[in-house]
């Protein structure tokens, strides 16, 4: 599917420049027109339950499709803090090492029964060589996301599984906020457990998310909230079960039937979308939007390059010496997301809604974030803003 043929799928955009993914993207024709029709058929008496609830099993073997990873690892649940709160009452005891400005959602499910380590932020960012400083012998679990809204810096997941394994720890790798506009290989990665909120870049409704499980932690894993969906098939509704699921689907939640006849509906879509296509034409989009802000003396959060240098080259370079010592230098690879300050955020908001660019003003920063939908047209449309401010 061509970026043109994808954008034609959002009624909204032929209005509005969006670039606020990070916060929620517009419907995609075919979640909405699937969510229309359940809820059609819900009032005429049409519908038939037992097919929302087969979205559940239907979702987990599209997600697998997609992702490349065993159907028989992936649970469906209702949010990340679930797919952390699981991960955290079967996590044997240690340390748990996170960033000081980690999302809530991948931060408090930690504290429960576990010492957490948070790194703090230099500069606005928790970069990867300071997670990667954190980590000893004592930790059990680094819990990182890959990207997160509030910077858009990326870490180098790569890395961090290198030096998780050097210390004997586990990795938990939060993609809410990257997959659907960048590439995963979990061959490549091979996080311990992998977590994603699909009402992000995937065009998903709220409330269907998957964890996903190594083959190698699966006998270990609890489920968060034990229930009738966490049961072997064919699903019974009464009395004690034989036992809960032999697989990850053990630690589903009860679903909630819209969120995943939508999610189904928005998971066909991406099998029929090149994921590398999808990178590229994000971070083209984004990195022309970085440029054309830095002429404009905004300086970008979280910028790809060298600590240190943040004009530096995108890309994926490794440490150029002993990682975890003093030495240790790594740059960023490059994100779709753009976070600028700003010293006038509410001339900058106005001048946005004034201009129907959907972005987010957070305190001193503005926040833009390329999907596979934007085009230039988009890209002009922002920087047409930024420089009205700057004027």
């Amino acid at each position: 599917m061509t970026p043109e043929q994808f954008r034609a799928l959002f009624p909204a955009l032929r209005r509005t420049a969006w670039l606020d993914t990070p916060g929620s993207p517009p419907g995609a024709l075919p979640v909405t027109e699937a969510l229309r029709g359940a809820v059609e058929d819900w009032s005429s008496g049409e519908f038939d339950w037992l097919d929302w609830d087969g979205a559940v099993d239907e979702c987990r073997e599209l997600f697998a499709r997609f992702l490349g990873v065993p159907p028989g690892t992936v649970s469906a649940l209702g949010s990340l803090a679930e797919a952390a709160g699981t991960v955290a009452g079967s996590l044997p005891p240690g340390r748990v090492v996170l960033a000081e400005q980690e999302f809530r959602s991948n931060l408090l499910p930690w504290l429960a029964g576990h010492e957490v380590i948070t790194v703090p932020a230099r500069g606005g960012v928790t970069r990867t060589e300071d997670l990667i400083a954190a980590l000893d012998e004592r930790c059990a679990l680094l819990a990182v996301s890959e990207l997160t809204s509030r910077d858009g810096y990326r870490h180098d997941l790569a890395a961090l599984r290198a030096a998780t394994d050097r210390v004997g720890a586990r990795l938990f790798v939060n993609l809410t906020q990257s997959l659907g506009a960048l590439r995963f290989d979990p061959a490549a990665v091979a996080p311990d457990y992998l977590a994603v909120h699909g009402y992000k870049w995937l065009l998903c409704p709220r409330g269907a998310a998957w964890l996903v499980t190594r083959p190698d932690r699966l006998d270990e894993l609890r489920p968060l909230a034990p229930n009738w969906h966490a049961t072997p098939a064919p699903r019974g509704y009464f009395g004690a079960p034989p036992g809960l699921a032999a697989d990850a689907a053990r630690c589903d939640a009860s679903p909630a039937w819209f969120s995943w006849v939508g999610a189904r509906a928005a998971l066909r879509i991406w099998l029929g979308v090149d994921p590398a296509r999808v990178e590229q034409h994000c971070l083209g989009l984004a990195g022309r939007l970085a440029a054309r802000a830095a002429e404009l003396g905004l300086a970008r959060i979280g910028a790809p390059g060298p600590v240190g240098d943040p004009a530096g080259p995108a890309g994926w370079p490794g440490p150029t010496g002993p990682v975890g010592g003093c030495a240790a230098f790594l740059a960023s690879p490059a994100s779709q997301i753009v976070v600028l300050r700003t010293d006038r955020p509410e001339r900058l908001t106005e001048a946005l809604a004034a201009r129907r660019v959907r972005a987010t003003v957070l305190g001193d920063r503005v926040r833009f974030g390329v999907h596979y939908f934007n085009d230039g047209t988009d890209v002009d449309a922002v920087l047409d803003v930024l420089r009205e401010v700057a004027r």
